[in-house]
């Protein structure tokens, strides 16, 4: 069976990203727009170019990615995953240098959640001497 594109699923918080990579030009297309208007901030496209500068593929690949859930942040970070993921699958070599910057680890720090008799996850209701 033969394949034109190459899937990454990645997952930040609660944001969770399909990403297809295409053989092409360079455009990356996140919910159907463009990266620049989907994420505006610089940062945030910056975070997601990075495994395709790192491994220099960054003019060979259309990527389109379906993400869901979390804020921009979230949904930025597990789009690089995502296409961290997709490029391992792509050439199995890359994982030496994917790893090694750290992009294919699942970061699985997530939200603690509120404890009951307490206001938040570790802040407990004001204490009243009297």
């Amino acid at each position: 069976m033969s394949q034109d594109f190459f899937y990454g699923t990645g997952k930040r918080k609660t944001s969770v990203s399909r990403t297809r990579l295409y053989k092409g030009t360079g455009s990356i297309t996140v919910n159907g727009r463009e990266l620049g208007d989907y994420f505006p901030r610089a940062t945030l496209q910056m975070i997601i170019r990075q495994p395709l500068k790192l491994t220099k593929t960054l003019e060979k690949f259309n990527i389109a990615c379906r993400v869901t859930g979390g804020g921009l942040s979230g949904q930025a970070q597990a789009v690089r995953h995502g296409i961290s993921r997709a490029l391992l699958e792509f050439d199995p070599e890359m994982r030496g240098v994917l790893k090694r910057a750290g992009f294919l680890t699942r970061d699985s720090r997530v939200k603690e959640r509120k404890k009951y008799g307490q206001r938040a996850a570790r802040a407990r209701f004001q204490y009243s001497k009297r």
